[in-house]
């Protein structure tokens, strides 16, 4: 991951020389942990289970200091127990900080940044019956409305920014104003929201007990010290980092490669919570609610464990084609790529909560992954054969009722509500359901 900061302005007069770098406040931590343990000794009280108190407690102590988004409200009436009901939306941020990471990824005090190279948008739809993942590129160029200023947030705002990085909005207003600039972007709500760093990652995949990947060619990245054969690999800790990290050992060595290898994962893991039954194991959802509480940084709206749980039922039985993982369309220009125009389709996807569908000749442009070697095709030609003991025999034709004719339709009633949004080729990704693979490069390839 790189250093770089790119801001611009049209109203450069009101922007300081000097960037405000978002260090988050640093909210009572003790107010978050009596939020926690006043919901989860409820439900111990309730369930007179002894185990869920002491739970309460091990999640409450493991918490760290919250973030506000300032749109908490539209969560007002929002159950707390078994599935979230209703449509969600969660922004997964992945920061390069170096700092509290030790000397594993360079000095902390000469190579730390805090960018956000990695921005997620989780949409579970409001019937809970699709979800979508949307990828967004970190040198995408976008607009960033005016934000809180997280070192002073009952002080003046952050003035609004154009045509910056997206990676450089962490830095810039802090976990909010990735937010803000997200929802201002697809036009979506985002009331939930996690940062992350390395560690972190390592902490997670962990927590989950490790993801088994498919690799079609080997994977060689000096970068980020990881060398995998190809095959199925199980990855996890900070292997499963690195395999998150690499940019130049896949693909093309761009990072919209590197979404694509993310998205390889990413359905892997899908696919192992729902079939494993993780989703539906209470021992298991706590144990990665612990690990979230203290690998991330979170939204106070998210650090409640039994909203996380919620949030996790809520995807128990979504069908596995219906997860689709999203690489935000973009075109290139200098320095950068920016938003293409087949953006407002995904957009209008997630605002109209309806499900999308890949354009099949999309896959043709995907940067990292390839379609499982192992997996058999069928044979287009081969005729289905009928034993001749099984061939039915003619029977005498029925006379049939004729059908009666379909009502008119009515010229001045609505058109229905799409059921689907077909995605143009230009935008790639995968569902949960498709094992692919990722596309690795040897250092002989760089």
């Amino acid at each position: 991951m790189t250093d770089e900061r790119q801001f611009s302005s049209r109203t450069a007069a009101k922007n300081p020389a000097i960037a405000r770098h978002g260090r988050l406040k640093r909210h009572s931590v003790w107010r978050s942990i009596a939020k926690i343990t006043a919901s989860v000794v409820a439900v111990a009280l309730v369930s007179g289970s002894a185990v869920a108190a002491y739970a309460a407690w091990d999640l409450a102590s493991t918490a760290q200091p919250t973030v506000s988004l300032g749109n908490a409200s539209v969560l007002e009436g929002v159950p707390d127990v078994g599935a979230m009901e209703g449509g969600v939306n969660v922004l997964v941020i992945g920061s390069d900080s170096r700092e509290g990471q030790g000397d594993a990824f360079g000095d902390p005090t000469e190579e730390t940044a805090v960018l956000n190279d990695v921005t997620m948008l989780l949409h579970i739809s409001e019937d809970h019956s699709h979800v979508e993942v949307i990828s967004f590129p970190r040198d995408m160029f976008v607009d960033v409305p005016a934000c809180t200023d997280p070192e002073d947030p009952t002080g003046d705002p952050l003035y609004e920014q154009y045509g910056v990085k997206i990676n450089s909005v962490l830095d810039y207003g802090g976990m909010a104003c990735v937010v803000k600039t997200v929802e201002q972007l697809t036009g979506v709500t985002i009331p939930f929201a996690g940062v992350v760093q390395f560690l972190g990652v390592a902490g997670l995949s962990e927590a989950v007990g490790g993801v088994s990947v498919c690799i079609a060619e080997p994977i060689e990245d000096e970068h980020t010290d990881l060398y995998l054969p190809a095959g199925n690999v199980e990855l996890a800790g900070m292997q499963a980092l690195q395999f998150l990290r690499t940019r130049h050992g896949v693909g093309d060595g761009s990072d919209l490669g590197r979404i694509s290898n993310q998205q390889v994962f990413l359905s892997a893991l899908t696919r192992k919570l729902q079939e494993g039954g993780t989703l539906s194991d209470p021992v298991a959802l706590f144990g990665i609610a612990k690990a979230a509480l203290a690998n991330m940084q979170l939204s106070d709206t998210l650090v409640n464990p039994t909203t996380m749980v919620s949030i996790a039922v809520a995807m128990k039985d979504v069908d596995l084609s219906k997860i689709a993982f999203i690489q935000y369309p973009t075109a290139s220009v200098e320095g950068g790529v920016e938003p293409a125009y087949s953006a407002d389709i995904v957009n209008q996807a997630l605002q109209q909560d309806i499900p999308v569908v890949f354009d099949p000749t999309a896959d043709e442009a995907s940067f990292a992954s390839a379609s499982d070697p192992s997996a058999v095709p069928a044979d287009p030609n081969a005729a289905a054969e009928v034993p001749a003991e099984e061939v039915p025999v003619e029977e005498a034709p029925v006379e049939e009722a004729p059908a009666e004719e379909a009502p008119a339709a009515d010229p001045a009633a609505p058109a229905p509500a799409p059921t689907a949004e077909a995605l143009p080729s230009d935008v790639t990704g995968q569902t949960a359901a498709d094992t692919r693979c990722s596309a690795g490069r040897t250092l002989e390839d760089q």
